[in-house]
């Protein structure tokens, strides 16, 4: 069993904005993958499904992105899971726009939700890293993230999340390469 989480900022003036781009990323996997009703648990919700022959459950805190940590680290021991069994979605804003990469660990680039999960489980875990872009300087940083994407970009967003979603199971057997591969060379087409 896997226990994958989009992190975001729970509320309606949050859902279009680039932070919360890992809520809609889970949020595309589930409909794609016809995963189960979402259920209130862990400080968040959950919904539960298969991608290939993995379980996988789809967590979305709701402690606001600064407590995320909490919500997974409950999830986590509930389920006996350690954290090779955690995948985090989540957005970056040193990659390009609508990029995505994958890995292992690593700094957390002052990204709050990143932060508050490795104080509750260490810094072990795999990123999905959902590009964003730098708005070019810092004192724009907070604006960008918080702010909603532009009506220029939702084409390109929904066509990210639907080839993330397509090829979802193969990230849960494990083929991080592969799924980065096939995630750009869907939006190449």
């Amino acid at each position: 069993m896997q226990l994958w989480v989009g992190l975001g900022n729970p509320g309606p003036q949050h859902a279009m904005q680039r932070h919360n781009v890992g809520f809609m990323a889970v949020d595309a996997i589930a409909e794609v993958h016809d995963f189960g009703a979402t259920v209130k648990k862990f400080q968040g919700w959950i919904r539960e499904g298969r991608l290939g022959n993995q379980k996988v459950l789809l967590l979305k805190p709701a402690t606001f992105m600064n407590e995320s940590g909490r919500s997974v680290a409950e999830a986590l021991r509930f389920y006996k899971l350690g954290v090779e069994a955690l995948t985090v979605f989540h957005d970056e804003l040193d990659l390009a726009p609508m990029k995505v990469k994958v890995r292992v660990g690593g700094g957390l680039a002052g990204h709050n939700g990143l932060r508050s999960i490795d104080q509750h489980l260490g810094p072990e875990f795999r990123r999905v890293r959902i590009g964003i872009g730098h708005p070019g300087h810092k004192d724009r940083v907070t604006g960008h993230v918080l702010g909603n994407y532009a009506k220029s970009e939702i084409d390109l967003l929904s066509d990210l999340l639907g080839a993330m979603g397509a090829e979802s199971p193969t990230l849960a057997a494990g083929d991080d390469v592969r799924f980065m591969n096939d995630v750009a060379l869907r939006l190449q087409g």
